[in-house]
């Protein structure tokens, strides 16, 4: 058994197809078909079923294939540990972020980063919360930056901040008098939401809960951009909920839309996730101190009521 086996076991678990994996480890097709038939020999059983379509683990070969992971981040965490020893940072480390976050956040953090660690290469994929926690598990992602509790297993978080939501209204919408709103004002009808599949319309949806009068409106439009919503509300009607580092861009005339609320606001917060075996644990750590002292340091130690996903 060798580590470049484990390598192919864990490509073919991610593409499910030979010809794909093989293109992920460059190498040819009959390569990789040889070498992990070679393990499945050594071992006596079959990793894969080779008669589904795309092929599938075998029963115990989830179990190895689960291992396999295991050992090939413990192989790299080697390699990281003698780099930390001798002081360097260097590599790359492979980020994803999901995208209520990502063009807010990486311009406070990112150009300061690139300064203090010019010999790490930040490779950096907007992605929803989902897929993030898939590619953390496969291996292709060494963190993600996104809004939790998750609760996933094998997942790590380790919050950053308590990122405040405000509410975002229109010069015409019935709440646009208040100096302050209250949670109790919200009303999902006339509230422009994100699609599914993003967190902070669960959030947000967790924050309005009951309340909704089912008025039914001519024009429904959910979108995957906070800032479509804020046109919207800017133009047509209505209101939205957006997170503070989203405000932070916007003039004066924006501004003037913006409506905090009463009382303990509600936040969301914001971490650093990785799979449970930390292969760049310094890398890592640089980044978080980076993030922490880019962002405004009045979301240090916020506290708030955290909302559900």
């Amino acid at each position: 058994m060798t580590l470049q086996q484990l390598e192919y076991v864990r490509a073919l678990d991610i593409e499910r197809n030979f010809v794909r994996a093989a293109e992920r480890c460059f190498v040819t097709q009959p390569s990789l078909t040889m070498q992990v038939q070679k393990l499945e020999d050594q071992l006596g059983i079959k990793i894969f079923d080779r008669s589904k379509k795309p092929l599938i683990p075998t029963p115990l070969g989830e179990k190895l294939v689960a291992q396999a992971y295991t050992i090939l981040r413990e192989a790299e965490r080697f390699k990281e540990i003698v780099k930390e020893q001798e002081g360097k940072l260097s590599g790359e480390l492979k980020i994803g972020i999901i995208p209520t976050l990502a063009p807010y956040l990486l311009p406070l953090f990112v150009p300061k980063f690139e300064s203090d660690f010019p010999d790490i290469r930040l490779i950096v994929q907007e992605l929803q919360t989902n897929v993030m926690v898939e590619k953390l598990r496969k291996d292709e992602l060494n963190l993600g930056i996104l809004v939790t509790p998750l609760e996933e297993k094998g997942i790590h978080e380790y919050p950053l901040f308590n990122e405040p939501m405000v509410g975002y209204v229109g010069e015409s919408h019935r709440l646009s008098f208040k100096n302050k709103i209250d949670v109790a004002d919200l009303d999902l009808d006339d509230i422009w939401l994100l699609s599914e599949g993003h967190c902070m319309r669960g959030q947000v949806l967790n924050i309005c809960k009951a309340h909704q009068t089912n008025n039914e409106s001519n024009f429904v439009f959910e979108s995957g951009s906070l800032e479509t919503l804020e046109r919207l509300v800017e133009k047509h009607r209505g209101m939205t909920v957006l997170p503070f580092l989203a405000t932070l861009n916007l003039d004066t005339k924006q501004r003037k839309l913006l409506r905090e609320f009463n009382g303990i606001p509600p936040v969301r917060e914001v971490s650093l996730v990785t799979n449970r075996i930390h292969i760049k644990t310094a890398m890592i750590e640089a980044l978080k101190s980076v993030i922490l002292a880019s962002i405004p340091q009045n979301l240090l130690n916020l506290e708030g009521s955290i909302i559900a996903l």
